[in-house]
């Protein structure tokens, strides 16, 4: 017998209960009108994902529960369909009696869970409770729930199916014991960040379930950003021998029908893997839509250097928000270069945004004449460039503060690993774009955009901002690499040692020089301090500096090279 089956890849957001109902009946009513019987959403659709610490209120859980009795009253028209929806759950009737006990000693209460519902007819036919918790990179579950291994299995028009959750998936447990209580096919319903090369290690992950169950899948993504998180959707169904049966494209919300001929997949529309760049750079551009619309600022604001990595914050917010919502200012100093201030310029006139320059010499002068008799008989140095940056910083906050639009950030991973960054200046704003590019990324970045098909222009990045050295541009004739080491160096080091975890031994086995790799180690660790106080931003690696780096600021460890 063929079953229709929908996979819901929507984007929630955390929190609005209301909304979330709406995206889920909204995607069961298409399903419905396709003839589907049944819809699979994502991981929490319902409250959103990662909830944090409103998972340890009591008040959350009831809002959970009153929205599941909701959503399955609305779904009551849509007589026959099947759906499972991911939400916090609760269990108040196991007789521990102390479901609504706040956390204790680092311990969760010991019946909350992350949970999936199985709704027909308006009723909710069962819940299935994730028993795989993970506590890895940017997951804190232990924290919040507790885990249950009982499996989940409901029988629709003579096929069994069983229900796992996300990191159930990666370990072999779970779907054993769906197969054991009689599964045919696997559900997961996911909330999976993005990452580098994420889509495909998914893949292998579940071809290594399939290989061990001989079970074909269901995997259901949620799309959209949350905070620093992105999630990529890339939805898809695996046959029985890990063949891709249908794949739904990377950061596109929507829905997608696949057919069954009993257990057996039939295959279906197949999305093709973008390329790294187009799915980094889609990446960071949902990161920002999301970001500035769920919490509902009207625009941004970018301080435009005439630099490389400002041009691709520019560039990025003027495709994830209009042009009409974006403003450039530029302010220029004693030491800008002119081909500064014209290739800003003319970055601002190709993409359309309000373009302002606001020379800060002035303001630099006064700082000098105030701080004269106190610096007297002492060199200028870092002190005098940090000056301008903050001047730049606190023009750029006082212009959000007027008009509410969110300042950008413009600093990549390379600076703030190393600490080429300024406190209170470039560093002054709400939302740090590419603060997981790497300076070797945001070029081949740039390039792609000016490159890329899927958009209505091209080139909007001058080729000389791509093309000339980079510079901060606060003393004379300065370089970036005045400071730091080629930056191919910089974060090949940067990676080996910061997101591969490897010893300063084995980076220098890898070809690197002892002194390179000394240097670039220390700068990441003495510079902790800074990025603790900077602002969040996209994560795209597996290893982004903020929720999964927790290095003291305070240590006196020195890693050896041995």
């Amino acid at each position: 017998m063929k079953t229709r089956i929908a996979l819901a890849q929507i984007n929630v957001t955390v929190g609005d209960f209301a909304g979330n109902v709406a995206k889920i009946v909204a995607a069961a009513r298409a399903a419905h009108d396709d003839g589907a019987k049944l819809l699979v959403a994502p991981e929490l659709a319902l409250s959103g994902y990662p909830p944090e610490d409103l998972l340890l209120r009591p008040a959350f859980y009831a809002a959970s529960a009153a929205a599941l009795a909701d959503l399955a009253e609305q779904l009551k028209p849509f007589a026959g369909l099947h759906v499972i929806v991911g939400h916090p759950h609760r269990d108040d009737t196991n007789g521990h009696g102390n479901a609504n006990r706040p956390i204790e000693r680092g311990l969760p209460p010991v019946d909350t869970y992350n949970a999936a519902s199985l709704i027909v007819d308006g009723k909710v036919a069962g819940t299935y409770v994730k028993q795989e918790l993970p506590n890895t990179e940017v997951f804190d579950e232990k924290r919040y729930f507790a885990a249950n291994p009982t499996p989940f299995v409901f029988t629709l028009d003579g096929v069994k199916y069983g229900v796992v959750i996300c990191e159930d998936a990666w370990h072999a447990s779970a779907a054993q014991l769906a197969k054991a209580a009689g599964a045919q096919v696997l559900v997961i319903p996911n909330g999976s960040p993005y990452h580098l090369n994420k889509e495909a290690v998914r893949v292998d992950i579940l071809r290594a379930r399939i290989a061990e169950t001989g079970l074909a899948v269901i995997y259901v993504n949620m799309v959209g950003a949350q905070d620093e998180l992105v999630f990529d959707g890339g939805s898809f169904v695996l046959d029985a021998k890990g063949a891709v049966a249908a794949k739904m494209p990377q950061f596109v919300e929507g829905h997608a029908i696949v057919e069954f001929d009993g257990a057996t997949p039939i295959e279906g529309e197949i999305a093709p893997e973008a390329p790294l760049e187009a799915q980094v750079y889609a990446a960071l551009v949902m990161g920002v839509r999301d970001y500035i619309g769920k919490n509902g600022f009207p625009g941004a604001i970018i301080g435009l250097s005439g630099g490389v990595d400002s041009a691709l914050v520019l560039a990025v917010a003027c495709d994830a928000l209009g042009a009409d919502r974006v403003r450039a200012v530029m302010m220029p100093s004693r030491y800008t270069a002119d081909i500064s201030t014209t290739d800003a310029a003319d970055m601002a006139r190709r993409v359309g945004v309000r373009y302002d320059e606001i020379a800060i010499a002035p303001m630099f002068d006064a700082f000098r004449g105030s701080l004269a008799k106190e610096f007297e008989g002492r060199a200028e140095d870092a002190t005098e460039e940090n000056i301008q940056a903050r001047i730049r910083g606190t023009l750029l906050m006082a212009l959000s503060n007027k008009f509410g639009s969110i300042v950008l950030t413009t600093g990549n991973k390379s600076e703030m690993a190393v600490g080429y960054c300024t406190l209170y200046g470039d560093m002054a704003g709400g939302f740090a774009v590419i603060k997981d590019i790497a300076k070797t990324l945001v070029y081949r970045l740039c390039r792609y955009r000016n490159a890329a098909t899927a958009f209505d222009t091209r080139d909007i990045i001058p080729e000389r901002i791509l093309t000339r050295a980079p510079s901060a541009e606060l003393r004379e004739n300065q370089t970036d690499q005045d400071s730091l080491p080629p930056y191919d160096v910089l974060d090949e080091i940067m990676r080996l040692y910061m997101e591969e975890d490897k010893s300063l031994g084995e980076i220098v086995a890898a070809g690197f020089a002892a002194d390179d790799v000394k240097r670039v180690t220390r700068l990441i660790k003495v510079n902790e301090y800074k990025r603790r106080q900077a602002p969040i931003g996209i994560r795209v690696t597996h290893r982004a500096f903020g929720r999964d780096w927790r290095y003291p600021i305070t240590s006196r460890y020195n890693e050896p090279i041995e």
